[in-house]
């Protein structure tokens, strides 16, 4: 079976005035579509073209760039749809919230502390929020369409919240101005569905 383009989770305009609606289009219906395609394209005939996104992320060391680039876009950009949404925002509760409050301080500080991976990440690329193999929380950055899951990764993990800061995610609404996007970013963290990759990173 093929990898396919996954439906966004809601309309194009929900995450506005934060997310604006033309961006959604081109990042989900264009971007995301040329790694799923790219991805296929690079998988064709190959057994490993059957093998589960995550499962091809875990081993990416054994697969040539087009992979490591196209299948990175396609897991990063799942998650990414998921871990947004309309009316969210606010903060954590829960384990979750204890989590990140054990591992970081507070929850203030957690956020600066993920805001400032994202905004010192030069050039292309994204922000995570990781379950680590002790159970603990971890930030961390990638550049391009890396991530944690990947066993190149400088900072192995199971990502449960990612924020891509490529320029194709906030440049028609935030121009040059990361930090604003990064700060926008916060109004729409689905935290419910942050809290249920959480739980299954953890059993």
């Amino acid at each position: 079976m093929a990898f396919e383009l996954p439906a966004l989770p809601y309309a194009t305009d929900a995450l506005e005035p934060h997310i604006d609606k033309q961006t959604m289009e081109i990042h989900h219906d264009k971007h995301h579509q040329a790694y799923v395609t790219n991805l296929n394209k690079a998988l064709e005939g190959k057994p490993e073209a059957t093998h589960s996104i995550d499962d091809i992320v875990k081993n990416i060391s054994k697969f040539p760039a087009p992979v490591r680039n196209n299948g990175g876009g396609h897991y990063n950009h799942s998650l990414f749809w998921e871990v947004m949404g309309h009316g969210k925002g606010g903060e954590p509760t829960g384990e979750l919230a204890e989590a990140i409050k054990s591992a970081f301080g507070s929850f203030a500080d957690f956020k600066t502390k993920f805001a400032e991976a994202g905004a010192t990440r030069f050039g292309s690329g994204w922000a995570w929020l990781s379950v680590g193999a002790d159970h603990k929380l971890v930030v961390s950055s990638t550049p391009n369409q890396d991530n944690p899951l990947m066993d190149i990764a400088e900072v192995k993990g199971t990502p449960i919240l990612g924020m891509d800061v490529w320029e194709h995610a906030y440049y028609l609404k935030y121009q040059n101005k990361r930090p604003d996007y990064i700060a926008a970013f916060w109004n729409v963290v689905n935290w419910d569905a942050v809290a249920e990759r959480f739980k299954k990173a953890q059993a």
